[in-house]
């Protein structure tokens, strides 16, 4: 290498870009997220030079002989040097030059890709000093790789417009790119006037669909309300709208869904029970998907089609039941625990290998959850429970066995979930990780100072999950402490405490209501200790932090952390509350109903304290774990409980435990016209009647 190639390049003050003329949408924005990047670190807005003579930084694709690398979306750093040294970044293709420069800003910049969602400092420079070394991109693990942005009900109701804007959109397809992901599913039964698919391939990225919506058509019972959803009768309307949905998608980068299920994602066949065996239901489903196909290409030249081996598609497919097309990437999907085994349906947990076996020719890919939403014990607010190694041994598995030509991942409302998706990137841009070390630079990243300390709580926190079946995977997120507990509460006051409930059988078995209770009691005693430790730890790091480390610390650590302590102290004394009930012990089960309550209002506490800043109002839409709902219901229980013995004057309580002995048989029933609030009879009642420390 030439002494030439030994210098560095020194940006400061305004910097003068050129970009190739003429250049992609997609192009335009990754060059505004540059000026943006520039200005933030130096302080004065950059300039685009007219004259590529004048530029400091070069930006454009790469020709037809040139020597950038020759993969997909590679790129490259070049210096060419006179007096001056110039950067120039090329692009084998469009992405390729988002990437490139997205590269630029990561490594000179400090921009990281998570910046938005972390709320990180950046640091202000007078000088940026870049060494004037080549550097070349290396291909990607995963061909096809993104988020599901899936169950995204704080990015629905986080601004006041539906279906959310750009300025909603704009940041969750930005930390894609940054993370190197190229493909998206932009959201779940949208509008279809919503921004959502223009935008993603507006900047840049593949659109894909979900497989309830195959190739990104609209549901038939939505656009011919009343007609028979069945195939075999109306095939020409269901044709009608896949070609609709292929017309309008043909100029944009697509990897295609091929699929057919019923309405509202589920088997076809509870629509056209006349689909009464397996053989029958795989054959309609493989002539369906061909049928697509067939479509697909009298418009798309190679199109990329995929087919999700999920519920039960995978099944039949693994019974042989159904042929898809040439070429068609196998997408296998997790149980939403991260766990490459079919999903729990209710309390059927057959938990089938789903991945390809030595037989399975063709191309592979994953569908994989870091959150979920099942109405049992996933996390929809909360981290992903489960640890990094555990995402690793999954995910490298699968790679092994071939399944590394598509990833799409269920990313959630992105914000709670930081973390594991920065984990996920980094295996499907590498194809495997030392956690260890991704952890460092992680809060490196993003944190200035008490780096061990945090690498501890990040790393603590699958540790301090509560385990609530036999299996690795299963440990809980926040909905555990929410959907069994409404359920528990909806039985109970519906008179059916002789009866079992059999949608609570999952998780503590088939006894009955009473012992399911307990059985739940037992299992969140201990998790109640872990997670007081983990908070207590958690808030020693905290104060020794700054301001900006601390809030982004109790927005990424500590909220995660109270949603689950509040949610297990909540469950825990309703438990207590129906043992309480259950000896007739009904002034005490008030008390304990009303703990559990006060309990749960911390984690309504921990949602609004979380909606600093830009982030006003993020959490209003919780509408899916639905921590309000749980302290509606709690709160709906004391009252009845209030009602066995205080009613109807609701008086009785406060004359028997709380009245001096020295007033009860000479107070005039004028002067105490006023009872007491809920809330304040349960706390001098507590005092009173649970005298003894509570767990």
């Amino acid at each position: 290498m030439s002494n030439a190639f030994k210098r560095e390049l020194h940006l400061s003050g305004k910097v003068l870009i050129y970009a190739v003329e003429p250049h992609s949408a997609a192009i335009a924005h990754v060059l505004r997220m540059l000026k943006r990047d520039l200005t933030a670190v130096l302080g004065i807005e950059p300039e685009f030079a007219a004259d590529p003579r004048q530029a400091q930084i070069r930006i454009g694709l790469a020709g037809e002989n040139d020597s950038c690398p020759a993969h997909p979306e590679a790129f490259e750093f070049r210096f060419v040097s006179d007096e001056v040294s110039v950067l120039h970044i090329v692009g084998r293709d469009e992405l390729g030059v988002v990437y490139g420069v997205l590269a630029f800003s990561r490594m000179f910049l400090g921009i990281q890709p998570f910046w938005y969602w972390m709320d990180q400092e950046i640091k202000s420079r007078s000088e940026i000093s870049i060494p004037c070394v080549h550097y070349a991109s290396s291909p990607r693990k995963v061909r096809y790789r993104g988020w599901f942005v899936n169950d995204e009900v704080c990015l629905i109701g986080w601004k006041p417009e539906y279906p959310p804007t750009r300025e909603v959109w704009e940041p969750v397809f930005e930390a894609l790119l940054r993370s190197g992901g190229n493909m998206v599913i932009p959201g779940t039964d949208l509008p279809r006037h919503g921004v959502h698919y223009e935008l993603a391939s507006e900047m840049g990225l593949w659109v894909t669909h979900h497989h309830a919506e195959p190739l990104g058509a609209e549901m038939f019972a939505r656009a011919y309300p009343g007609r028979e959803m069945s195939y075999l009768r109306e095939p020409e309307r269901y044709e009608q709208l896949w070609r609709q949905a292929i017309e309008e998608q043909r100029h944009r980068k697509v990897v295609w869904v091929l699929s057919f299920r019923g309405q509202g994602d589920k088997p076809f066949w509870e629509d056209d029970p006349s689909f009464d065996t397996p053989f029958k239901r795989g054959e309609l489903i493989g002539q369906v998907m061909q049928k697509q196909y067939d479509m697909i290409r009298e418009y798309v030249e190679d199109p990329v089609c995929c087919v999700a081996l999920y519920g039960e598609i995978a099944e039949l497919y693994q019974e042989g039941l159904i042929s898809l097309p040439e070429n068609t990437i196998r997408v296998w999907a997790d149980n939403g625990y991260g766990k490459m085994v079919s999903r729990r349906r209710d309390d059927i947990n057959l938990r089938v290998p789903s991945l390809p076996s030595a037989k399975d020719s063709g191309r592979h890919g994953l569908y994989v959850h870091v959150t979920f939403h099942d109405l049992q014990a996933s996390n929809h607010l909360t981290m992903f429970a489960g640890s990094a190694d555990f995402l690793k041994s999954e995910l490298e598995g699968a790679f092994a066995v071939g399944a590394s030509d598509y990833l799409i991942l269920n990313s959630g409302n992105i914000r709670p979930h930081v973390y594991p998706l920065d984990i996920v990137s980094t295996l499907w841009n590498e194809g495997a990780i030392d956690t260890k070390q991704h952890l460092q630079s992680f809060v490196r990243s993003y944190y200035a100072s008490e780096h061990e300390a945090l690498a501890r709580l990040y790393r603590s926190y699958a540790e301090a999950t509560l385990p609530y079946g036999p299996h690795s995977d299963d440990l809980a997120g926040e909905q555990y402490y929410h959907h069994p507990a409404r359920q528990i509460i909806g039985h109970w006051l519906q008179g059916k405490e002789t009866e079992s409930d059999h949608r609570l059988d999952w998780a503590v078995g088939a006894g009955s209501f009473e012992q399911q209770i307990q059985a739940f009691e037992e299992r969140l005693a201990p998790a109640i200790g872990k997670w007081k430790s983990w908070l207590e730890q958690c808030d020693e790091t905290l104060a020794k932090l700054g301001d900006d480390d601390r809030q982004r610390a109790k927005d990424h650590l500590r909220f995660h952390g109270e949603l689950h302590l509040s949610g297990s102290e909540g469950f825990y004394q309703l438990c207590r509350s129906y043992a309480a009930h259950r000896l007739g012990q009904y002034p005490q089960a008030f008390v304990l109903a009303s703990e559990s309550l006060w309990h749960y209002r911390r984690g309504m506490d921990a949602l609004r304290a979380a909606e600093h800043g830009k982030w006003a109002d993020f959490y209003r839409a919780d509408w899916l774990t639905n921590i309000a709902s749980t302290v509606q219901n709690v709160d709906t229980l004391r009252k009845v409980l209030r009602m066995h013995g205080d009613s109807p004057d609701f008086f009785l309580w406060y004359k028997q435990y709380l009245m001096p002995e020295t007033e009860k048989h000479i107070y005039l029933e004028n002067t105490h016209r006023e009872p007491l609030t809920d809330d304040d009879l349960a706390a001098r009642l507590k005092e009173r009647l649970l005298s003894d420390a509570q767990d």
